[in-house]
């Protein structure tokens, strides 16, 4: 479904149902779905919001009427919630003085055009247009990402700390996050048995077999790794000489890690059977498993302590600005769908609401 075969479902099911019951004035052109500290979101707005929502792989299928109801109704609860909880901190940004100056916003345009490849202006208008956005709406998009981002980090995350004996509980519940597992390079030849709707000939079998031991033999004797894979293997890897890599030993079969824990680099482990033929493997590198201490791992778990710490954060954070905050509904059923989500926000970050005044 294309993006504006979505705006227009989207706005046609808003319009006769979701949203119903907004008193309409002549003397407003937009209709205001709820008032924070005088501010609006608008219906528009949150048509927009629902239409980027709507365009993800998960709602792709969503064509029906009803799919695209049952699309909105999942989707409506978190994107009120968050039109809300940005207006907010939006407000917060204009309070602390927070602002995109001219330089910056230049600067981010530059690196917007060459991440993209658009080296022409007309290229970038052109880009501007199939989104729907005018240079003032990117101006504004990106001056709100800013000042979010700046009130999250002065007002939250800057105020966090990890203190030692919750770095040292989290490093000692989370060791393996901070142990590098033991990594081979290997080369590989294949020697294929045929098979066919009948199986597999005893006789065709016992030759691959026969044939991978001679392989075998002459490698030991000293005839290069990759030529040989590259005139008798039937893998693709013989293409690059037989190379393979580099695997983690942990995600080998464990017969497989036993097998090759026995060798040493540049040593060739047995003929072996797999579920193609008869495969010969060489370790060419290993690396062994390397686990940091906790003093070599310290900022890592600090930052990972406080990242931990920042849901619940910025959830009492928001709650007390809106606490302070004038929040007026003009749909009911919006403000449920804004509580229900609200509530289920408070509980997944294990922050307990303020009883009401």
């Amino acid at each position: 479904m294309t993006y504006r075969l979505i705006a227009a479902a989207a706005g046609l099911i808003l319009t006769g149902g979701l949203l119903t019951g907004i008193p309409l004035r002549a003397e407003v052109i937009e209709q205001v779905l709820v008032k924070v500290n005088g501010e609006i979101v608008s219906k528009s707005d949150f048509e927009q919001r629902l239409t980027s929502s709507l365009a993800r792989p998960e709602y792709a299928n969503a064509k029906t009427d009803f799919e695209l109801q049952k699309a909105i109704g999942e989707l409506t609860p978190d994107l009120i919630l968050e039109a809300v909880d940005e207006l907010l901190l939006i407000q917060r940004g204009r309070e602390l003085n927070y602002s995109l100056s001219d330089a910056q916003f230049k600067e981010i345009l530059e690196n917007i055009k060459k991440q993209n490849n658009l080296t022409e202006e007309a290229q970038f208008q052109a880009a501007l247009k199939q989104e729907g956005m005018t240079l003032a709406d990117l101006r504004r998009n990106i001056e709100r990402s800013m000042m979010i981002s700046q009130v999250q980090s002065a007002e939250v995350t800057q105020k966090l700390s990890a203190t030692e004996e919750e770095a040292r509980e989290y490093f000692e519940a989370h060791r393996s996050d901070f142990t590098t597992p033991s990594e081979v390079m290997l080369r590989e030849i294949l020697i294929e048995v045929p098979a066919s709707d009948r199986g597999v000939s005893v006789a065709q079998d016992e030759e691959a077999k026969a044939k991978a031991e001679d392989v075998r033999q002459r490698l030991l004797k000293g005839e290069p790794f990759p030529r040989l894979a590259a005139e008798v293997s039937s893998s693709a890897s013989k293409a690059n000489g037989g190379l393979i890599g580099p695997i983690h030993m942990d995600e080998l079969a464990p017969q497989l890690q036993q097998l090759l824990g026995k060798l040493k680099v540049g040593e060739l482990a047995d003929v072996i059977r797999t579920t193609r033929g008869y495969q010969i493997l060489k370790i060419e590198s290993r690396t062994e498993v390397k686990s940091r201490t906790f003093e070599e791992a310290r900022n890592d778990i600090g930052r990972r302590v406080i990242d931990g710490k920042s849901r619940a954060a910025l959830q009492k954070y928001l709650d007390e600005l809106r606490a302070q905050a004038d929040i007026k509904w003009r749909n009911p059923e919006l403000q449920r769908a804004y509580d229900q989500a609200l509530a289920k926000r408070r509980q997944q970050a294990g922050v307990v609401a303020k009883p009401a005044a």
